[in-house]
């Protein structure tokens, strides 16, 4: 859903090699682990903090860290991105591997499915390639025995040379063995026996060339087998971190330079050059983790995962796919426009009641007339308008949609997605971020590093927008039911409310896809790259966490932010009302000249002026609306969605007018924190503003094309 205040730990850093410790003595722990494999709940379990844990590939393309003991020893835990090897192609993969090469943790421990460990242990042989501390943590014991899956841990650990710990990580006793683990490996001396990968001979040959130079050079600072081995690979990033680490000096060397030619040339002799390097190194680690796991991993002759591909075959399929996300987000929406309405009601009475007792207690108290307007007029009506409007749809809708990520549908939409992304010659992990993008837009952005190619990153960057944030949600569903479910009687209206509101997201996805084709066959041009996306299994989701981390973690978060902003823009609305030049008020100018433009576009100048205002937070401009129809004294209280209604109705807004607001909440400029994070991810002034014209400039013209349709038609 995305990343909020306290979805990052202690701190995320890009780099991921700044670690904070508590403490002189404190070991520097770094979790790693492919995707979807239980790593960041192991972090929240042992810290006790709330790093956010997406439920596919390339959620977290930076370092969390937080701190814990255990009977022996403090710990700095650093939660890096989940990867599938070390072998970076990706941002998350490269701050995987800078931190656990370059980044000098005291001991790795590497997470690992045990339903599928075959498959994690590629990382596990990387990492053993690097370090001689690590512990090799299998998560999912539990579901492993639902699986009929056995695992002989004693077995793997004798062939590994390393600890390996089975662990349930939702339950958190089960973690005091991993610090048990952790403790005995810190304390054991003296050199280990760790397992070591036989590549071809003639790969072999090539490694004992350069690794006594480079063991000679590095002084023991990385492994001198693995450095050779990545210096015969010549992968540009990490020679270049490498030289970062060591000194420019390092590759200038010339009897390392002679090595690592001679070696080049062997290979090539033996034809090995390019990728076909990289192909034998894989093949490599992939036989090696298969005798790894031969006879240590065993499961039943029956299927294991036939439930999952049942599943798979409806929410995937090819003809199944597409109805069952349209209706299970229309399902979502429905549950979330008829369950808002009572509270809102409820809410504006509270707030209602509130607002007559500090009314009677100004006016006991003498208090001018200005700073009763400033502070009751002003800020308070505005922050319980906020509160009234946006807690409720925001306390079904986050809940519901995070079941879905934790159930672990989003990334069979991802899934579903990749085909019509590779049409418009963009890369399907930008489905990836789209889902980052409904929990906000800025998070989104940060999540299209996990996009290799430039070209794809920015078509990504620039189209993210014409998804609805978290911010935007509480609003379109505010609007659709005054204006579509009001007073419904039965389940007719609602039903047609949530079809609106479905038919806007898909209206939100389908433009996405359109701008995206656009601008790789203009500006952007260029062919769609590959990626591997995971999917995982389907799993039970945790209610109590669902509910929790939806609340304080995103609906309280969001809401919060919402009402920082509205408290001083309610009192800049009640001043600029308040201010006159001649006869009129700056607000009443401000709207004014506006108007023609927003009568163009099926709205008034009031609406456009408030999206203006709205910059840094697209949740203050129903209230701004609000305020500003308020400033003409149309009416002197507006709380609810009924009272709102009647207050937008007396001011001359109708369906269409409904319809236009709704097409400019989905498609307008970007509010000033995704603008910034844009401006920090693409380095550049001319994408960022692109990124908001283009959105806009679509936004106008399809209103004025609604707007002129309507007139011809009414």
């Amino acid at each position: 859903m995305g990343l909020t205040k306290s979805s990052v730990g202690m701190g995320a850093v890009d780099s991921g090699l700044i670690i904070k410790k508590q403490n002189p003595g404190d070991k520097i722990i770094a979790l790693a682990g492919n995707p979807n494999v239980g790593k960041s709940t192991v972090f929240n379990a042992l810290t006790g903090l709330n790093q956010h844990t997406g439920n596919w590939p390339g959620k977290t393309v930076a370092n969390a860290q937080g701190y814990c003991k255990s009977e022996k020893h403090s710990y700095v835990l650093v939660d890096i991105p989940g990867t599938y090897s070390l072998m970076a192609h990706s941002a998350e993969e490269e701050v995987a591997r800078n931190f656990i090469c370059f980044g000098s943790p005291d001991a790795v421990a590497v997470v690992c499915d045990a339903t599928c460990l075959e498959r994690n242990m590629n990382l596990v042989l990387q990492t053993l390639e690097i370090s001689s501390n690590v512990i090799v943590c299998v998560n999912l014991m539990d579901e492993a025995r639902r699986k009929k899956i056995n695992i002989d841990l004693e077995v793997l650990s004798s062939r590994l040379g390393v600890p390996v710990i089975g662990v349930t990580a939702r339950k958190k006793k089960s973690l005091k063995k991993l610090l048990d683990a952790l403790d005995r490996t810190l304390e054991q001396k003296g050199e280990k026996t760790l397992f070591k990968v036989k590549y071809p001979s003639e790969i072999e040959a090539a490694v004992a060339l350069v690794e006594p130079k480079a063991k000679r050079l590095s002084c023991g600072k990385i492994n001198s087998r693995w450095l050779a081995l990545k210096l015969l690979d010549g992968d540009p990033s990490l020679i270049k971190e490498v030289s970062a680490c060591l000194g420019e000096d390092f590759l200038k060397n010339p009897a390392l330079f002679a090595a690592i030619e001679r070696a080049r040339e062997g290979l090539k002799t033996a034809g090995i050059e390019g990728d076909r390097l990289k192909d034998l190194t894989v093949s490599a680690l992939v036989n090696a983790a298969e005798k790894i796991c031969d006879g240590a991993v065993k499961h039943e002759k029956k299927q294991y995962g036939g439930r999952d591909r049942r599943i798979d075959r409806l929410l995937t399929g090819r003809l199944t796919a597409y109805p069952v996300m349209l209706l299970l987000l229309a399902f979502i929406f429905w549950l979330t426009v008829t369950g808002a309405n009572y509270p809102s009601e409820l809410l504006s009475r509270l707030f209602a009641f509130i607002g007559d007792k500090l009314d009677t207690a100004f006016n006991a108290l003498g208090a001018p007339l200005w700073l009763h307007g400033a502070l009751i007029d002003g800020v308070y009506r505005v922050l319980s308008t906020v509160v009234s409007v946006m807690l409720p749809p925001m306390a079904i809708f986050f809940p519901l949609f995070t079941l879905l990520e934790d159930a672990g549908y989003l990334p069979r939409i991802a899934y579903n997605l990749d085909r019509p992304f590779k049409g418009c010659n963009a890369c399907g992990k930008q489905a990836l971020t789209i889902c980052m993008g409904f929990g906000c837009n800025a998070a989104g952005i940060v999540g299209c590093r996990i996009i290799d190619s430039p070209r794809e990153r920015l078509l990504a960057v620039l189209t993210n927008n014409f998804v609805p944030c978290n911010g935007r949600f509480p609003m379109l569903i505010s609007i659709i039911t005054m204006f579509f479910a009001f007073g419904a009687s039965g389940g007719i209206s609602s039903l047609l409310s949530v079809a609106v509101l479905t038919l806007a997201i898909v209206l939100s996805i389908g433009m996405t896809f359109a701008v995206t084709k656009l601008l790789s066959k203009t500006i952007l041009k260029g062919v769609p790259s590959s990626f591997t996306l995971e999917l995982p299994p389907y799993r039970r989701p945790q209610i109590g966490r669902v509910l929790v981390r939806s609340v304080f973690d995103r609906t309280l978060f969001v809401l919060g932010r919402a009402a920082s902003v509205a408290a001083p823009a309610g009192l800049i609305i009640w001043l600029m009302a308040n201010i006159t030049v001649g006869d009129n008020s700056l607000l009443s100018l401000c709207s004014s000249a506006l108007d023609p433009i927003g009568s163009l576009m099926g709205l008034d100048g009031a609406i456009l002026f408030a999206f203006i205002l709205g910059f840094p937070a697209n949740e203050i401009v129903v209230p701004i609306i609000m305020m500003t129809y308020l400033s003409a004294g149309t009416l002197e209280s507006a709380y609810g969605l009924a009272e709102l209604r009647d207050l937008f109705i007396s001011n001359g807004w109708n369906t269409v007018t409904a319809v236009c607001f709704i097409i400019f909440t989905l498609m307008h400029w970007p509010c000033s924190t995704t603008l910034l994070t844009i401006k920090k991810e693409t380095g550049s002034l001319k994408w960022t503003a692109l990124a908001a014209a283009i959105p806009t400039l679509i936004g106008m013209l399809l209103c004025i094309l609604v707007n002129l349709i309507a007139k011809l038609l009414f």
